[in-house]
C-alpha cells in the first residue's frame, strides 16, 4: 500500500512540474501564432471582394 502513495506523490509532482512548465512557455509567448498574419495580409483582397458581394444581394 505505501508503494500506491509514493506513486501517487511523485506523480503529482511530475503534473505540477509539467503543469509550470507549460505556464512558463505560454508566458514568453512558446504558442504565439506567428504564422497566420503574414498569411492573412495574402488573402484580404478576397475577404473584402466577398464581403462587397453579400452586401450587394
Amino acid at each position: 500500500m505505501s508503494v500506491i502513495y509514493l506513486l501517487i506523490s511523485i506523480s503529482i509532482v511530475v503534473a505540477v512540474a509539467f503543469f509550470f512548465a507549460f505556464v512558463k512557455a505560454v508566458k514568453s509567448g512558446q504558442y504565439d501564432d506567428d504564422y497566420t498574419p503574414s498569411v492573412r495580409m495574402l488573402f484580404d483582397d478576397e475577404l473584402q471582394k466577398n464581403k462587397s458581394k453579400t452586401k450587394i444581394k
